[in-house]
């Protein structure tokens, strides 16, 4: 029986992302430690390690003290091996973070785009001031993920429909990609925000959740199956147009405010709430944050009928509130918000408040970019 050459490459390659990916969540290891977490052999696991140390992906990082023998030596990812970049954009702001293959962020900067008309030179600028800031080199980037308002299309990876950033249409994509290289990619940033509460939130391990983005607009992140489901035209979560009772149909989909359930939890309404009852604050997440709980009960009332809305379809089982009106009630709201839900439904989610530390956008780039990068640069090692 003739033997397939490729079969011997093909484990070789399968093995080596196994023990990168075991050396990221587990490292650093020994080589006896790598070996039987892998299966491999003590043999097959040292020739494994130093073809990953010929191509500079793994390296010595300290040594673990045995017996009588010598200490072992313990290895590591390297983390200066590749680079990521993760973007949020917004009207007034570019934010960049810069992240080495360990996922550890280097710099982050956020700069006032001297020119909005102009998306690939301002994402230019940010990226290349990182990156010098970082000591990086912008070659050293494998994977760009920038996070945006507006519809993505899932198949092109183009904004479909930007309403506060008019310049970023179909096209910019290219642009960048000419600009920056292949591996440049276009995400919402609600769905960003769920792939950083999936990893390292109040979602971690959930793998079917809705991620409600309550803020100055409003969205939702779904995930279903470990997955992120953007419908057939990326426009799954524009839950600001859902219709509510008591609240007018939309009258332009070019004009986002004009939605019905927009018009019921966006920022002009909850003052509007706050005003009725005499509740005082700066701001609308001020508001919220020190409200009483009728001004909060009744926020939650209008909450959750978008929250219901999304249960008697998805049945989700476990909704995340975030944003800067998810975070500002806290778990005080997110309760409020699961006991109107139940009144409602025949299911109960859970409802919980986000536990993403930082800017989640950026967070969630940054996943999404690593996911990327590690799949180019692990799958390359033979």
């Amino acid at each position: 029986m003739s033997r397939d050459p490729g079969v011997p490459r093909l484990l070789r390659r399968l093995n080596d992302r196994a023990a990168l990916e075991l050396l990221l969540g587990d490292g650093p290891l020994t080589r006896a430690e790598l070996g039987a977490r892998t299966g491999l052999s003590k043999v097959t696991a040292g020739q494994l390690l130093a073809r990953l140390e010929e191509r500079g992906l793994v390296e010595v990082a300290g040594e673990r003290a045995g017996g009588r023998g010598p200490h072992a030596a313990l290895y590591a990812v390297v983390p200066s091996s590749a680079y990521v970049a993760g973007l949020e954009v917004l009207p007034e702001s570019l934010t960049v973070a810069v992240a080495d293959i360990t996922g550890r962020v280097v710099v982050e900067v956020t700069l006032n785009p001297a020119d909005g008309r102009d998306p690939v030179k301002a994402v230019h600028a940010a990226v290349q001031r990182a990156c010098d800031t970082a000591n990086v080199s912008l070659s050293r980037l494998r994977a760009f993920v920038i996070g945006t308002r507006g519809v993505v299309d899932p198949l092109t990876g183009d904004v479909r429909i930007s309403v506060d950033l008019p310049s970023w249409h179909v096209g910019v994509l290219a642009s960048l990609r000419e600009t920056l290289g292949a591996s440049v990619t276009i995400e919402n940033d609600v769905n960003l925000v769920a792939l950083a509460e999936h990893r390292y939130g109040a979602a971690a391990g959930v793998d079917d959740f809705v991620l409600v983005w309550a803020g100055v607009g409003q969205g939702l992140g779904v995930m279903l199956g470990g997955r992120l489901h953007r419908g057939i035209s990326g426009g799954a979560g524009e839950i600001g147009w859902l219709p509510v009772p008591g609240q007018p149909l939309p009258s332009d989909v070019r004009r986002p405010q004009t939605g019905s359930f927009q018009r019921l939890v966006g920022h002009d309404a909850l003052r509007g709430l706050a005003d009725e009852r005499g509740v005082a604050g700066a701001t609308v997440p001020d508001l919220v944050r020190g409200g009483d709980d009728d001004y909060l009960d009744a926020v939650a009332a209008r909450l959750a009928l978008g929250v219901a809305a999304v249960t008697v379809v998805l049945d989700p089982g476990l909704i995340v509130l975030s944003g800067d009106i998810g975070r500002a009630g806290g778990e005080r709201l997110a309760a409020k918000v699961e006991e109107a839900v139940a009144r409602m439904c025949p299911s109960r989610p859970s409802v919980v408040v986000s536990r993403v530390a930082g800017n989640p956008v950026l967070r969630g780039a940054l996943v999404a970019a690593l996911e990327q990068a590690r799949e180019q640069v692990f799958s390359d090692t033979v």
